[in-house]
């Protein structure tokens, strides 16, 4: 694994404000399951996405990109059980 520097990163973006934006936009899509420019390496999404920037694989366009909709799924029901005093647990 090589050593991704912020230096390397910064000759792609132009500041690093704007390298955490696309970086962490990145990563958030690596977890999702978008297919990776890079070889993976057993690296997390974070170091993934950073050695992507690096490369020059991504840039500040990916933060046009529109995010896809979160769907989330209702919780499911438990039944409520109701115990009198008088029931031993």
């Amino acid at each position: 694994m090589a050593r991704v520097t912020v230096e390397d990163c910064l000759d792609h973006v132009d500041n690093l404000f704007q390298l955490v934006l696309v970086a962490t936009k990145r990563a958030r899509q690596l977890t999702r399951g978008v297919e990776p420019t890079l070889p993976w390496e057993n690296d997390k999404s974070t170091v993934v996405a950073l050695r992507e920037i690096a490369a020059g694989n991504i840039g500040p366009a990916i933060l046009k990109e529109a995010e896809p909709p979160v769907v989330e799924e209702p919780p499911e029901q438990q039944p409520v059980v109701i115990m009198d005093a008088e029931d031993p647990l």
